[in-house]
């Protein structure tokens, strides 16, 4: 039973990540706006890092030279991906949203070449070009979507993918000493929230959570409980198994977000929207490190 555990937990990562897609949709239609999604998502997720962080015993620090990154972090990896996602959300369907974040891995390996933190690859450039490609084939054949309007929100939803990537170089440039990653992602989640909801509030932007209890209030507390358990199993995957075996989560959480979106919302796909997810699944395993001998 040991050894199938991180296996049962990969499968609750992907199928749980999947879900999140759908979520973001239906907190979308049942009117939530981008920016106060955001601010509550990531004012919940934060307090639970943050009680889980506690209930271990580390304490949340942070020194005054890391503060700079920490703040660029939360627009990164929190608010502006976030805010594209949900924008994006309104407009194409969960199983397409599903595809866009497979940029993130391919985007983070082109960014890197491009700034020379990782050698050449035939094989890794290769997966950049799969990717290029099933984004290509999702926005430019006649008959790939429903609508031509929503080629403009799966920019905006790669958009998303594209911050995080961002993100990604910014900790292998800068890197952040002596955090762990869920202490960081509880600052950075923390820090969005009071920046959205400084914001929010002097803009008039401000959504209240919907009290009492709606569907929209236990949609954002899904989606926050998605978001802390699901990155605290992953960071416990990559210690216990391996980053290596904790990076095949991205496959499934792919393939589990277009089949919630079969079974939410009756969603149905283009030959051409089935040939993008093969193509960036490709493009995902290219670009993912070879284990090392």
């Amino acid at each position: 039973m040991k050894s199938f555990l991180p296996w049962l937990i990969l499968g609750y990562m992907g199928i749980v990540w999947g879900l999140s897609f759908s979520l973001s949709k239906i907190a979308v239609g049942l009117g939530g706006t981008p920016i106060g999604l955001t601010f509550w998502t990531c004012l919940l997720t934060g307090l639970m890092l943050l009680f889980y962080s506690i209930i271990r015993g580390q304490k949340i620090r942070f020194k005054l030279k890391d503060l700079q990154i920490i703040l660029l972090l939360a627009f990164l990896g929190a608010m502006l991906p976030n805010m594209f996602f949900y924008y994006a959300a309104a407009h194409i369907s969960a199983g397409l949203l599903s595809i866009t974040i497979t940029v993130v891995p391919i985007a983070t390996y082109a960014l890197s070449f491009i700034l020379k933190l990782e050698a050449i690859s035939a094989r890794r450039i290769t997966g950049v070009f799969f990717g290029v490609g099933a984004i290509l084939v999702l926005v430019l054949p006649e008959n790939s979507l429903p609508n031509k309007n929503e080629v403009v929100w799966i920019i905006v939803a790669c958009l998303s993918s594209i911050s995080y990537a961002l993100e990604n170089i910014t900790l292998a440039i800068r890197g952040i000493d002596g955090i762990g990653p869920v202490r960081l992602s509880c600052g950075i989640n923390l820090l969005a929230a009071l920046i959205l909801g400084v914001f929010s509030y002097f803009t008039d932007n401000f959504m209240p959570v919907p009290l009492p209890v709606t569907a929209l209030t236990w949609t954002i507390l899904g989606i926050s409980l998605i978001g802390a358990t699901a990155y605290t199993l992953f960071v416990l995957t990559i210690a216990n198994s391996g980053p290596l075996f904790a990076s095949q989560v991205a496959f499934l959480v792919t393939i589990s977000g277009v089949l919630w979106g079969i079974l939410i919302f009756g969603e149905k796909h283009s030959s051409w929207v089935w040939l993008s997810l093969v193509l960036m699944l490709i493009g995902m395993s290219l670009v993912s490190p070879k284990r090392k001998s």
